[in-house]
């Protein structure tokens, strides 16, 4: 049954699911396995650290505190496309999770921040 709210634990399996994901995609795993790590723990707590940025963004709670956009524009070069490939295993795995008003609100969020995150490394000349 998909979730037809957004609360902590449904953003906690969001994270689980959308990361697996990425850990096996051809073009996304090098780039994260580079800034996150290979290993499960290492991976676990990015997980924890993404689902507190998204518990704030979304519920107003957690406790996260990071730099997400310095983050991104301190990795090396990689394709303004992956930014597509992101999004669409960021959907995929919202359409497994929730209804689809809460997954249309999520991927409203996600879309604005992946938005963002490209006109400041594409067109101000970060990457």
């Amino acid at each position: 049954m998909k979730y037809e709210t957004i609360n902590e634990e449904s953003i906690g399996k969001l994270m689980e699911i959308f990361y697996e994901k990425v850990r096996r995609d051809k073009d996304l795993s090098p780039i994260f396995n580079a800034s996150v790590g290979t290993s499960d723990e290492e991976w676990t707590a990015h997980k924890a650290k993404i689902g507190n940025f998204w518990k704030g963004m979304l519920l107003g709670l957690g406790d996260y505190n990071g730099q997400p956009l310095k983050k991104h524009l301190d990795l090396p070069p990689f394709p303004q496309e992956f930014f597509g490939v992101w999004l669409g295993l960021f959907e995929e795995s919202l359409n497994a999770l929730y209804n689809e008003e809460m997954k249309n609100v999520i991927f409203q969020r996600a879309n604005m921040i992946a938005s963002h995150f490209q006109n400041m490394l594409y067109r101000f000349g970060g990457h």
